[in-house]
């Protein structure tokens, strides 16, 4: 009995590579994108000293750096050349520099400059240690200003410490109370990646169902029929990678959901017909597997940079937006955060895939590079069907 999902079955078995791709390869992205920052939060990160002024003062101030959580002191160095090569070679992330005849003009009241220096290619990390350098040194200031003010006498410790610090901040992070890096780095990269496998996948399904049944007899009868129908069955597969991704991140991390499941996974399928359509249109280009993938590689590639997660969107080249436009993903994500983080109303967070028929444009085009594919291939057979009429010389 040859019916159509157990052709694709068959299929599927014999073709390694995809059967790899549907099954244990997203999984095990995901599962180690999750153990890279499973700690969740940065902790104890090493950072250097140059310490020109050895002294009780310079002391306390590198004790103060050392009990953030954030960093540990884990070498004293001698001179600068010594700190920046360390940093250069990742020993350590950051380096302070305390200079000399510091504790002699903390006591002349001359505010002596502590210098830091970290790597700034590291964004997030780089974010983190100056935060806490900055925490670090404003505790140090406040001790030493309240101290000089109880010195001079007539006044009080509240006084004191309330001219030390005249305003006093609280700033409460919104959305990712703990500052979890997982929660807030691994619900974008893991949707990214099923974006790649979904368009991938796609690719190889076709290349698979090519070679094995040919363009006409696969094509040929109602290509847009047939072509739904071999598609058909691996959509709830990729369907199913993302709900389990909802599910491990806000009922098994039990991470903050604000919004509706049934939001997300609406906007999930309409994203993963879209990246197969995109799948279809790089296969039906060439019909060449090896320049398909080539072609997704490139289209996806930059698919987490651009979403805007990490970096604001309104700061975005025009061609950075133009090309996160025609992502996917970028679309769904807007969606996954106004429903996670804001639990906005369900018909505004759905607004956000209105550019989702946009894709209908390359859903086309892949009809059109079909019906040329079937064209060539029949004056292919019409001209191989010829009888040759060259008469031999006499």
């Amino acid at each position: 009995m040859s019916t159509e999902p157990v052709s694709q079955v068959s299929i599927v078995r014999r073709d390694k590579w995809l059967l790899s791709s549907l099954t244990w390869i997203p999984i095990m992205l995901a599962v180690m994108i999750w153990a890279v920052f499973s700690q969740g939060i940065a902790r104890d990160l090493p950072v250097g000293v140059v310490n020109f002024a050895p002294g009780q003062m310079s002391q306390k101030l590198i004790r103060y750096y050392d009990a953030t959580s954030a960093m540990q002191v884990t070498q004293n160095y001698n001179s600068v050349a010594e700190a920046k090569t360390a940093l250069v070679r990742g020993e350590i992330y950051a380096y302070a520099v305390i200079p000399h005849k510091f504790e002699t003009d903390i006591y002349k009241q001359l505010a002596p400059q502590v210098s830091v220096f970290y790597n700034s290619q590291m964004i997030l990390v780089g974010k983190l240690l100056n935060s806490a350098f900055l925490q670090a040194q404003g505790t140090f200031n406040a001790q030493i200003s309240t101290g000089i003010d109880l010195a001079k006498g007539d006044t009080t410790l509240l006084s004191a410490m309330g001219k030390a610090v005249p305003v006093r901040t609280q700033i409460t992070p919104l959305f990712n109370k703990n500052s979890n890096y997982a929660q807030f780095l691994v619900s974008a990269i893991i949707p990214a990646l099923w974006q790649i496998a979904v368009v991938v996948s796609t690719i190889l399904i076709l290349a698979a169902n090519l070679r094995d049944r040919g363009l006409n007899a696969w094509l040929a009868k109602r290509p847009v029929r047939a072509l739904c129908s071999t598609l058909f069955p691996y959509t709830f597969i990729f369907a199913l990678h993302g709900f389990a991704y909802l599910c491990w991140f806000y009922l098994g991390f039990e991470w903050p959901m604000n919004g509706s499941f049934a939001v997300l996974v609406l906007a999930q399928w309409v994203t993963l017909i879209a990246c197969m359509i995109m799948g279809c249109l790089f296969f039906f280009l060439t019909l060449d597997p090896a320049r398909a993938m080539s072609f997704a590689g490139a289209f996806t590639a930059p698919s987490f940079a651009f979403m805007g997660i990490t970096f604001p969107v309104s700061d975005m080249s025009g061609l950075a937006q133009f090309w996160r436009s025609l992502l996917p993903i970028s679309h769904y994500i807007e969606v996954q955060v106004s429903q996670v983080s804001y639990g906005q109303e369900w018909l505004k967070s759905l607004e956000h895939l209105l550019p989702m028929w946009g894709y209908l444009l390359p859903a086309l085009l892949s009809l059109l590079l079909i019906r040329k594919h079937l064209r060539h291939q029949q004056e292919l057979n019409t001209l191989s069907s010829q009888p040759n009429t060259t008469k031999e010389p006499a």
